[in-house]
C-alpha cells in the first residue's frame, strides 16, 4: 500500500520510468493536439509528464526548461526531445522529437497543398476564437506549479520581477537569460562573503544587468533574384534553426529579410499566409518552414525545408542534455540555473499577459477561460481534450452566428 502511495505523489526526485512505445504515443498525441504556441506546449507536456506520469519531478522539468531557453531553435521540440533523451538516452530523443514534429508536419503539408491548389486559406477565426482562452488556462496551471518550484527564495522573487520588468521593457529573451543566470550565483557568493566577513558591510543586489540588443534580422538592401535550388533552401532553414531565439515574430523577421526582400522567392502575403498556418496548427511553429517549402519546390521541399530548420533542435539537445545533471550538482552552476529557471517563469508570465489579453475579449471567451481553469485544477481534466473543446466551441459559435 505504501508502494502504490509513492507511485502516485513521488517525492523529489522519486520518477517512474517509461518505455519507448509510450514515449512515442504520447508526443505524437501532443503534436496531434498542441495548439497555442510553444508557452501552451511546454504547459501540456509539464502536465502529462509531471504531474499525470511522474516521469520528472518539477524541478527536473524545469532545469529542462531553463537549458532549452539558452540555446536556439524552437522551445517546445527540444523539451520534448530533451525529456525522450532523459527518459530513453538516444532512442528516446530521436522518438519522442520526431513524434512531435510529425503530426504538425503532415497538417501544414496538407494545408499546403490545398493552398497550393484553390490558392486560399479555410476559415480559422472561430477556431482561434475558443481555443485561445483554454489555451491561457492551461498556461497558467503550468506557471502556478512551476512557480512553487522555482521561487525558493526572496532573491529569485526579485530576479524573476525583475526579468519580467526588462522583457516588458524590450530586453531581448537571451540577454535577460544570461543576465538572471549570473546574477543568482553572484548574490549568493556575495552572501557567503558577508558571512564571512562579519565587520564588513556588503551590499548585493539581485538584479539581471540591462544591455541594448541588436536586432535579430540585419536589414537586406539587395533586391537581385536568386535562383531557387533545394540544396540553398535545406541550407536557408539550417541557419534559421541553428541562430533562431525568440518568438515566431522573430521567425518572421528572419523569412521576410532573405525569401521576400532577397531572394525574392516568396510574396509578403504567402510569407504572411506561412506564418499563420505555422500559428493555428497544433505542435511547433516552425512548421512553417514546411509550407514554405511546399510552396518552392512541391513534397520535396517541404520534407528539405522541415529537416533542415529542426535539425539543429536534435544537435543543440543532445550536446546539451549530459550536462544537465552535472549543472544542479554543482553550487555555482545550480545557481546560475535557478536564475535562468526564473527569468525563465518571468517570460513566460510576460508571453501568457501578452497573450491573454489578445485571447479574453468578451464575456465568452473569460467564461471558457475560468471553467477551463477550474477543471484542469479541481477535476485534473486532460489539457489536450479541453484544447479540442475549446475549439469546437468556437467552431460552433462561429458557425452559429454566420
Amino acid at each position: 500500500m505504501l508502494m502504490a502511495d509513492k507511485s502516485q505523489a513521488p517525492h523529489a526526485g522519486e520518477v517512474r520510468a517509461t518505455s519507448l512505445k509510450e514515449l512515442a504515443l504520447l508526443f505524437f498525441r501532443l503534436g496531434t493536439t498542441a495548439f497555442g504556441g510553444p508557452a501552451a506546449h511546454i504547459a501540456m507536456m509539464e502536465d502529462e509528464v509531471v504531474r499525470r506520469r511522474s516521469w520528472l519531478t518539477h524541478q527536473q522539468f524545469l532545469d529542462l526548461l531553463g537549458v532549452t531557453n539558452l540555446i536556439p531553435g524552437p522551445n517546445s521540440t527540444e523539451m520534448a526531445i530533451h525529456i525522450g533523451y532523459q527518459q530513453k538516452g538516444w532512442a528516446g530523443l530521436l522518438v519522442a522529437g520526431n513524434c512531435f514534429i510529425l503530426p504538425a508536419t503532415l497538417l501544414v503539408a496538407l494545408l499546403a497543398w490545398a493552398y497550393v491548389r484553390f490558392g486560399t486559406l479555410p476559415e480559422v477565426a472561430g477556431l482561434l476564437y475558443g481555443l485561445k482562452p483554454v489555451v491561457i488556462a492551461v498556461v497558467l496551471q503550468a506557471l502556478w506549479g512551476f512557480a512553487l518550484v522555482a521561487l525558493k527564495t526572496r532573491g529569485l522573487i526579485v530576479t524573476g520581477l525583475v526579468a519580467a520588468a526588462l522583457n516588458v521593457l524590450g530586453v531581448h529573451e537571451l540577454v535577460v537569460l544570461l543576465g538572471s543566470g549570473c546574477a543568482v550565483p553572484l548574490y549568493r557568493w556575495g552572501i557567503r562573503q558577508r558571512q564571512q566577513l562579519s565587520a564588513l558591510s556588503l551590499t548585493v543586489g539581485a538584479t539581471a544587468p540591462i544591455a541594448a540588443f541588436t536586432p535579430v534580422a540585419t536589414t537586406v538592401t539587395t533586391s537581385a533574384l536568386v535562383p531557387l535550388g533545394l540544396w540553398k533552401l535545406f541550407l536557408f532553414f539550417l541557419k534559421v534553426g541553428s541562430v533562431l531565439f525568440g518568438s515566431g515574430y522573430v521567425l518572421l523577421a528572419f523569412l521576410r529579410a532573405d525569401l521576400v526582400e532577397r531572394w525574392r522567392w516568396l510574396t509578403e502575403g504567402q510569407l504572411l499566409d506561412a506564418i499563420a498556418v505555422g500559428q493555428v496548427t497544433p505542435g511547433p511553429v516552425f512548421t512553417t518552414a514546411t509550407f514554405i517549402g511546399y510552396l518552392l519546390a512541391g513534397p520535396v521541399g517541404a520534407v528539405v525545408a522541415t529537416v533542415g530548420i529542426f535539425l539543429p533542435a536534435f544537435f543543440f539537445v543532445a550536446i546539451s542534455g549530459p550536462l544537465v545533471r552535472r549543472l544542479r550538482h554543482s553550487p555555482m552552476a545550480g545557481a546560475f540555473l535557478d536564475g535562468v529557471n526564473v527569468a525563465s517563469l518571468a517570460l513566460m508570465v510576460v508571453v501568457s499577459w501578452q497573450l491573454g489579453r489578445e485571447a479574453v475579449v468578451d464575456f465568452t471567451t473569460a467564461a471558457l477561460g475560468i471553467i477551463s481553469l477550474i477543471l484542469l485544477i479541481r477535476f485534473r481534466l486532460n489539457s489536450a481534450w479541453l484544447v479540442l473543446g475549446g475549439g469546437l466551441v468556437g467552431l460552433g459559435l462561429s458557425a452559429w452566428v454566420q
